[in-house]
């Protein structure tokens, strides 16, 4: 996965060092939980989504699989994980003004405020029943 992170062309990770492999590990075991989308063996895209803050805390898919259908069940699969732990709103961060910030707005996430020039946040309400 952190082959996957880095290798993205937007929302890139400008420090790596502050992201090691080890904290994915770290979010796994203790805030929340992850999918993996494989072509053929070979792991294309990943979500996570952490339970403390209804965050969905990472959605990369490798830039050679994007726009081959991964990022969608990803992260269909992590908000709906977020709404069966029982949260009514979900959240999540991405670099404005980039094919992230128009995929989320697609799958109909409403676009919030600007956290600074750069970040801008989404909100996804749990469904009505």
């Amino acid at each position: 996965m952190q082959v996957i992170r880095l290798a993205v062309k937007e929302n890139v990770l400008n420090n790596p060092a502050r992201v090691p492999a080890q904290m994915y590990e770290d979010y796994l075991a203790q805030l929340g939980r992850g999918w993996v989308c494989e072509e053929q063996g070979k792991i294309i895209g990943f979500s996570y989504a952490a339970s403390a803050d209804a965050s969905i805390w990472a959605l990369f898919v490798s830039p050679d699989a994007e726009g081959k259908g991964a990022g969608a069940p990803l992260l269909k699969l992590a908000s709906d994980w977020l709404f069966n732990q029982g949260h009514q709103k979900v959240t999540l961060g991405t670099e404005a003004n980039t094919r992230a910030d128009r995929f989320y707005a697609k799958q109909g996430w409403t676009r919030g405020e600007m956290k600074d020039a750069i970040e801008v946040f989404y909100t996804l309400e749990r469904p009505q029943e």
